[in-house]
């Protein structure tokens, strides 16, 4: 498990070589939000039922045996969401933490990969400082996995699969955000008189109680 980790790390290695400043992590794959909704399920002590959906697409009777195997692994193997090093989603764990390291931003794309990046922040929480969300997922654990990382997803489309769509979107998000941060004048610069937003400022004027 440690090895597959490291494999990550590496190739985020290499990327950060090249001169690479963003990268992303998507997958594509059968069975794949099984193994997520088990690993999910055991960092989070959430029921399978929580956790768990339909993934690619099921009947109801399989839906039911998928979520039955799940809670029957965990029962059996008795993971310690302390030690979440393991097997599954290493090597994507292993890149979201090589993304940290080198101080290169990482994209996270549906659900398979918002499970390793809780993964790798339950490793390392000062990886979560270099991650983005971009689509919220379909899958019902989605959620568990954001609200674990305290962040939120920049964008709503309603996607059961990820496989890494929602990333070059995100893309063209960071980018239009670093245009701006980097390129649009201040009130000063512009010359706008700001002289009325002083009252607004010197008190919480935002908040609307409900």
């Amino acid at each position: 498990a440690l090895a597959c980790v490291q494999v990550g790390i590496d190739m985020a290695h290499e990327a950060a070589k090249k001169g690479v400043t963003l990268l992303s992590a998507g997958e594509m794959g059968i069975g794949n939000t099984t193994t997520s909704a088990a690993v999910l399920a055991a960092l989070t002590h959430a029921p399978a039922q929580a956790v768990t959906g339909r993934g690619g697409g099921l009947t109801d009777a399989a839906f039911e045996k998928k979520k039955q195997v799940i809670d029957r692994a965990l029962a059996l193997h008795r993971p310690d969401p302390a030690d979440p090093v393991g097997l599954d989603l290493a090597a994507m764990t292993g890149a979201f933490l090589g993304c940290a390291q080198n101080h290169v931003p990482a994209v996270v794309d549906g659900y398979i990969s918002i499970v390793a990046a809780l993964t790798a922040v339950r490793l390392c929480p000062a990886a979560g400082e270099y991650l983005f969300l971009s689509h919220a997922s379909y899958e019902i654990g989605y959620r568990i996995a954001a609200q674990e990382l305290g962040q939120e997803p920049c964008l709503l489309l309603g996607m059961r699969l990820g496989e890494g769509s929602g990333c070059p979107v995100m893309f063209q998000i960071l980018r239009a955000a670093c245009a701006v941060m980097d390129g649009m004048a201040t009130f000063p610069e512009a010359a706008i008189e700001d002289d009325y937003l002083t009252p607004i400022r010197a008190q919480d004027s935002f908040t609307v109680t409900p």
